[in-house]
């Protein structure tokens, strides 16, 4: 016997879903590689007091201020095949990276880049110079020093990095609209995909998306605010 109650179909396709899969796919690449750019650039931040050092920590911040779509314009005339960047990436013979999910990657750690170093030169500024001298009188390596005694002090300062990081990658659009376009299964993520519903007149799915968007970025920071409640806010 068959039910006649009624089935309400699903709001989000197939599209949304792999629209959401390559999103986290992109946001966790994305953390990883600003992880492990961002903290030797942070420590040096923290520790050089050089011009070089106030000039490259306003290079780093600009993506802050900066409006996505100009970056996002840059970023693809560079990489494009008249671009120096676009020409190294060939004379390595890997391709041309706009409009590829490596093109996106490159994008998004650019993008978010002073949501990585920032939590984390705040976290190595406010460390100290005495960790540091009674590791010297113990006679640790330099990177004995660091990753035993720095990186463990500091770990709300990575908490905040990586879910930082995390987080804005998830939401971006300027960047990954202008550099990555909008193919399915290649560069189309979550911010894309409701662009385009918004496009069809879809506000439905837009809606589900959208509001999953504000869902997930109001858990985030609840999250970090309560794993770390000192390390959550970006320097100003």
């Amino acid at each position: 016997m068959s039910s006649s109650l009624p089935v309400a179909a699903f709001p989000l396709s197939s599209d949304d879903f792999s629209a959401i899969r390559l999103t986290l796919e992109l946001a966790s690449v994305t953390t990883l590689v600003l992880l492990c750019v961002a903290t030797p650039l942070a420590w040096w931040l923290a520790r050089s007091g050089s011009w070089w050092s106030r000039a490259v920590g306003a290079l780093v911040a600009m993506p802050l201020v900066l409006p996505p779509t100009v970056l996002g314009f840059y970023l693809l005339v560079s990489l494009g095949p008249q671009g120096w960047g676009g020409q190294f990436t060939q004379w390595l013979g890997i391709g041309l990276l706009p409009f590829t999910f490596a093109g996106l990657v490159l994008g998004s750690v650019i993008y978010s880049l002073p949501f990585a170093v920032q939590p984390l030169q705040n976290a190595f500024e406010s460390l100290g110079p005495r960790p540091l001298e009674v590791a010297a009188t113990l006679r640790a390596s330099p990177w004995d020093t660091f990753w035993h005694v720095v990186l463990p002090l500091c770990r709300p300062g990575v908490v905040s990095a990586a879910v930082l990081s995390f987080a804005h990658t998830v939401g971006e659009f300027g960047v990954v609209l202008m550099l990555g376009g909008n193919i399915p299964e290649s560069t189309r993520v979550v911010s894309t995909q409701i662009y385009g519903h918004v496009e069809a007149l879809e506000y439905t799915q837009a809606h589900w998306l959208s509001g999953g968007m504000v869902l997930f970025s109001f858990v985030v920071l609840l999250a970090l605010g309560w794993l770390n409640p000192r390390g959550s806010r970006l320097r100003t």
